[in-house]
């Protein structure tokens, strides 16, 4: 019997075959830069400029005023099960059960009752290669596996039926896609998310649902799963569109028949979401905080009109025009094949900060950058004026 070789300083073998982030040590540089006395402009995190809407923050106050400390149901309150069902009632016009909802830390919270339900150990589901880190990350948690799939400009950087076709094997159990996708920003409509369903259930796999960006669609409103598979998981997040990032609330979206046993993981994996967060979300439904959501929307959109072209205009390459997130993927192949050291020149000569591809998967991942827009109009500005002079002195090397 052949043993695997010991992992360093005897820690589990799990943790040593989960990859950090490399984006953080390059935020870790920039930070130190920052306390140099430097003006780095921050395009690398994907996390929105803007802080928590009052209306949410007042909702916090009270609700730590009035003592709402302490656990909570394991699913998570009532009241914002019901509203969060609301919501899917006024955005999708569907009517789901709050019982089929679990409010979550975070939606990676979301994303650990997910794949510890439906991942046994050496089983996979098939991602999407460029596609977010931590969905990979998680099914190696779990003693799964991710089957990343190789995606580019002619899929939209999606899962196709075809390709589910291709890549499915003895241990596939389901499929988990974005959309929108980070680092991509590319959505699936209806049909597209229909034909993935039909597919997977021909091969008795789940459907799992990253819808954390919905909101953040420039121009039309993002199809949720649920309106064509109402079999599917859902992931979702206050932390993108309803701005709560540090406030680490999410939720899931479950069939009825996997709600307890979901139930039973949660209360022995974290016993409930925090208490004082889920208090202050009941106030991101109401009219007012939803209109500031929408104004916040509107600005993504006039940074992503705005960026788009100037990138494109310096020889950044980019195939497919995001239509949700806030992030562009940058083809640098016109520059670079080392997209970590691109990353690094950009940084340390010109104090501009975005993300190598490598963070994101394998795919042509060292001829990729992410830039997020999260920073406003004049700021980017800046940044463009920044990195066309940073590419004069890259190519001079």
């Amino acid at each position: 019997m052949n043993t695997p070789p010991p992992t360093p300083s005897g820690y589990s073998r799990r943790s040593h075959e989960i990859a950090p982030f490399h984006v953080m040590s390059l935020l870790a540089r920039a930070n130190a830069l920052e306390q140099a006395g430097h003006d780095v402009i921050h395009l690398e995190i994907g996390e929105p400029d803007f802080t928590t809407a009052d209306p949410v923050i007042r909702a916090g106050q009270a609700a730590l005023a009035a003592g709402h400390t302490r656990y909570t149901a394991a699913r998570g309150l009532p009241a914002l099960r019901e509203a969060i069902a609301g919501f899917y009632r006024d955005r999708y016009h569907l009517a789901i059960d709050p019982e089929r909802i679990l409010v979550t830390p975070g939606g990676s919270g979301a994303l650990l009752l997910a794949s510890s339900l439906l991942v046994d150990p050496g089983k996979h589901w098939l991602l999407a290669d460029p596609g977010y880190p931590c969905n990979r990350h998680f099914l190696r948690l779990v003693e799964g596996a991710a089957q990343l799939v190789p995606v580019g400009p002619e899929d939209s950087y999606q899962l196709t039926p075809q390709l589910i076709e291709q890549r499915w094997n003895s241990n596939s159990v389901g499929a988990l896609v974005a959309s929108p996708a980070n680092p991509t920003g590319t959505t699936l409509d209806a049909e597209q998310l229909a034909a993935l369903s039909a597919s997977l259930k021909a091969r008795g796999g789940h459907l799992v649902v990253d819808e954390i960006y919905h909101g953040l669609t420039y121009g039309f409103d993002a199809p949720s799963v649920l309106q064509v598979d109402d079999e599917a998981f859902v992931l979702n997040s206050f932390s993108k569109y309803f701005g709560m990032t540090g406030w680490r609330l999410g939720w899931l979206v479950a069939p009825p028949q996997a709600v307890p046993e979901l139930e039973k993981l949660a209360q022995n994996l974290y016993i409930s979401a925090p208490s004082m967060a889920q208090h202050a979300a009941l106030a991101c439904f109401e009219p007012e905080t939803i209109a500031i959501f929408e104004q916040r929307r509107e600005q993504f959109r006039q940074r992503r009109d705005y960026l788009l072209p100037a990138l494109r205009g310096l020889g950044f390459r980019i195939d497919v025009e995001p239509q949700g997130a806030f992030y562009l993927y940058c083809d640098v192949s016109a520059f670079t094949d080392d997209a970590q050291a691109f990353c690094a020149h950009f940084l340390e000569t010109e104090h501009v900060a975005f993300t190598p591809g490598l963070d994101f998967g394998h795919y042509r991942a060292n001829q990729h950058v992410r830039i997020a827009y999260t920073q406003d109009v004049a700021r980017l500005q800046e940044a463009v004026m920044r990195i066309g002079r940073g590419l004069e002195s890259w190519q001079r090397k």
